[in-house]
Order: structure tokens, then sequence, then C-alpha cells
């Protein structure tokens, strides 16, 4: 007779059946794994063909598509982004290093050595990966990769199934959590792309926007229905493909850094003085601007954080010089993608495509539908624009003035557009690129399986701002 189909640990605990037979939904989620890794192009090629895309929908539906204003647009949005996009990178380095610290690495094996099977261990990597993408996406962008690689050293299973959990969790909390480009904007007085205030010349407070019900009731739900839909997806045995070993152990011994005290400049290099004074520093100036102005969480204030955190808990110099060269390996792809995605931005922005999105569904909008409407556009508008702030530049613009004009709730409105791009980027490989740099997992297949979660998150999102925001914003 034939022995049962059984999952072990590398050190050879028995972890559990798995089905021999694929489930109807393991089908399912097999053939979209299948058609994205032999259909879906490099992310690259991808920002390629979404230019020439723009373009087209430029020529047949905007009102100032002539070949110079295209040219001219397309150019400026290249350039015009380099801020947003050296932000960005920033924080996925600062955010790396700082998962990458001793202290982190070790509190994440003892985590990941609580697997027991697949269940478990998907339930594992999408907790941890959820809550630390609420604090900081790039933080949970990196902790989801590393919960993944630990809890594969454990666990044998598809590597791309729980790196797409990572992604999911990094997905349900990035954008509407406590570093939402959109959400920090608005709470940022005189910040350029607060146009709320340019409106109102009121500032929204977090309390407004991520601390609400219509806010958290989504997200929370996607933390008890998404890990489920995860495990009912589960690859069947033949479609099984684990964690390479092999290359988990390698990249964790380059993690190491050599200590070398012969010379005066390496003690410099090694020592924890310098760091403390460094730290001490930062951290003082943080002390003193939120007694004076209380606490303001920015883009720049979040990156200075994590660079002060990831400082202090590595100690020397030279440990957070290579912490930080070892982050930097994977945000070539973002370097390279970001002023593209900036240059689609800029063809949307000049001629005037974006503004004939968005008046379109404007039109037919009401105070209590609008934030719904600008939900779906928002699911639309991200694909073409995966970039937080680029995106809220290009559809805020049009929306949060109509939201004025129909008396629309305009924080409900804004975190609409904010939840459209945790759905669309289920879809959109732009996030996905570094985490899977990372992990080392291909981005088609981790795709495969977030489709699936895309229907169950957009969803959960949909009903929120189509009932809950429209229920209790009523003045």
């Amino acid at each position: 007779m034939k022995a049962p189909n059984l999952v072990t640990s590398p050190a050879g605990v028995d972890l559990g059946a798995r089905p021999s037979r694929a489930t109807a939904m393991q089908r399912a989620v097999g053939t979209c794994v299948y058609l994205f890794e032999r259909l879906m192009p490099d992310p690259f090629v991808l920002v390629i063909i979404l230019t020439v895309l723009t373009v087209i929908a430029a020529v047949a539906f905007a009102p100032h598509a002539s070949p110079t204003e295209m040219l001219n647009g397309w150019y400026k949005g290249i350039f015009n982004i380099f801020t947003f996009a050296f932000q960005m990178v920033l924080i996925l380095s600062t955010g790396h290093a700082l998962a990458s610290a001793g202290v982190i690495r070790a509190f994440l094996k003892r985590v990941g050595a609580l697997a027991a099977g697949p269940n478990s261990a998907v339930l594992l990597v999408f907790m941890i990966s959820a809550i630390a993408s609420f604090l900081n996406w790039g933080f949970g962008l990196v902790i989801g990769a590393m919960i993944a690689k630990e809890v594969a050293r454990h666990v044998k299973v598809d590597f791309a199934w729980l790196v797409a959990a990572a992604y999911s969790a990094w997905t349900a909390w990035t954008f509407t959590g406590l570093s939402s480009s959109i959400a920090l904007s608005i709470a940022s007085p005189g910040n350029p792309l607060n146009l709320i205030e340019l409106q109102t010349h009121a500032v929204t407070p977090l309390s407004q926007t991520i601390f609400t019900a219509w806010n958290l009731a989504p997200g929370i739900s996607s933390m008890v229905l998404i890990p489920i839909v995860f495990i009912l997806m589960r690859p069947a045995d033949s479609d099984v493909i684990p964690a390479d070993n092999a290359r988990l152990e390698a990249e964790e011994a380059a993690l190491a850094v050599p200590v070398r005290r012969d010379t005066f400049a390496a003690k410099l290099e090694g020592s924890p003085i310098l760091t403390f004074i460094l730290v001490a520093s930062g951290f003082a100036y943080l002390a003193v601007q939120w007694s004076e102005h209380g606490v303001n969480l920015d883009i720049n204030t979040v990156i200075f954080i994590f660079l002060m955190s990831g400082l202090a808990l590595h100690g020397r110099p030279a440990n957070y010089v290579a912490a930080i060269s070892n982050a930097a390996k994977v945000t070539g792809p973002l370097l390279l993608q970001f002023p593209f995605y900036g240059g689609i931005m800029g063809l949307m922005t000049a001629t005037g495509l974006a503004g004939v999105i968005a008046a379109w569904y404007i039109e037919f909008s009401t105070a209590n539908t609008l934030p719904f409407f600008s939900y779906l556009a928002s699911c639309v508008i991200t694909l073409f624009i995966p970039s937080g702030g680029g995106h809220w530049a290009v559809q805020g613009p049009f929306t949060i003035p109509a939201a004025v004009s129909l008396g629309a709730s305009l924080p409900g409105t804004s975190m609409a557009i904010a939840s459209g791009e945790l759905a669309g980027a289920l879809l959109q490989p732009f996030w996905v690129v570094p985490l899977v740099a990372i992990a080392g997992v291909g981005v088609q297949r981790v795709l495969g399986f977030t489709l699936t979660i895309f229907f169950v998150l957009g969803t959960l999102y949909g009903l929120s701002y189509l009932f809950l925001v429209p229920a209790m914003t009523a003045q």
C-alpha cells in the first residue's frame, strides 16, 4: 500500500498529511499561477506596455493629446517623481536594514520556529506581515519576506504561496495604515499634497482617516478571511515548489559582518560610541520637535525614525553600512521603474486624461456614492500609477474639489483613493518586485495567488465605501 503523503520539517518532524488530489479551488488557482508565469512579462516590460496604452488612451480621449504635449508631459513626469522615488527607496532601504538587525532576526527565527505545518505557517506569515505593515510599509515589506524565509526553513510548503501571503498582508494595511502616504499628506500642514487643506484650510488628523471604523473594519476582516482563503488554495503536492534552503543559508551567511580591529580606521568603524552620538542627536531632535509642535508623522519623519532605529539596533557604523549595502541590492527594480511610472503620471496630467477619467465618474456621483466611485476609479488608475503619492497627485486634484462641491466625506473620499491602491497592487507587480527580490521567488508565480485575494480584499473595501462611509459620516 502506498504510504501517506506527509510533510516533514528539515529535522524530519511530521508536520501533517497533505491532500494528494487537488481541490477545485486549488486547480483554479493553479491555472492562474500557470497563466501569470507564462503571460505576464517582466515588470519593466509591463511599465513600457502601460506607457504605450496611456498614449493610446490619451489620443482617443484626452483634450490635449498633441505629440508635443505628450512628449513634454512624459519627460517632465520622469524627473518630477525623483524626490518621491528617492523617499520610497529610502523607506525600503532603511526598513530592510532595520529588519536585518540581529535582535530583529533573532525574533523572527524564534517566531518562524513556531510553525508546525502548512496552515500554521501561512497564518504566522500573514499575521506578522500584517502587523509590521500597519506600522510602516517599508518595514512590513521586508519583514514579510524575511518571516516567509524563516518559516520555509521549518515547514516544506510552496514558497511562492507563502510569499504571496506575506504580500497580501502587506497590501491589506500599507495604504491604509500608519505609513499611508495619502493619510500622512492630508495630516501634514503645509504639505504640497495636502489637497484638503488647499480646499478647506483644514488639516485632517489620522483619527479621521486611519483610526476610523470604516477604515479598520475591512482591514481587520481581511486578517480573518484572507488566511482562510490561502489555506483553501494551498497548492496540491504535485504543484509545490519549496524554498531553496541552500540559497537561504547562503543569504544568512552574507549578513555576517567581519570585525576588523587591526587599524585605527577599523576601530572607528566598529565603535558604537560614534553611532550613539548620532542616534542620541536624532532622537533628541524628534523629542524637541514633538514637544513643541505635537507628534507628526510624515514621510520624512518615518524615514528618519527608521534610519535612527536601524543605527541603534546595529550598534556599529560598519554593521549599518553593510546592512544598507545589502538593502541596496533589492532597490534596483524600483530605481528603474519609478521614473517611467512618473512619465505615465506626467502623460496623464499634461494631456488631461486623468481629468477625463475623474470627470466621468463624478458626473453620476452623489455625496454618498462619491467615495465608492473614487475607490473604483482608484483601482483602475493604480494599474498605471502604482505610486501612492503620484497617484494622489493625479486623482486627488479632481476628486477633492468634487467632494467639496457635493458635500461628500473628505476623509472618506481621500482614503477611498488609498484603498483602491491596495486592491490594484494585488494585480500590479510594481510593489511586489522588492519583496520577491528579498525572498528570491518569481513575481509572476506570486501574482497568480494574489489574483484571488484581489477579489476578497477588493470586495471588503468596496462594501465599506459603499455602505459604512456614508452611514458613519452622515451629518
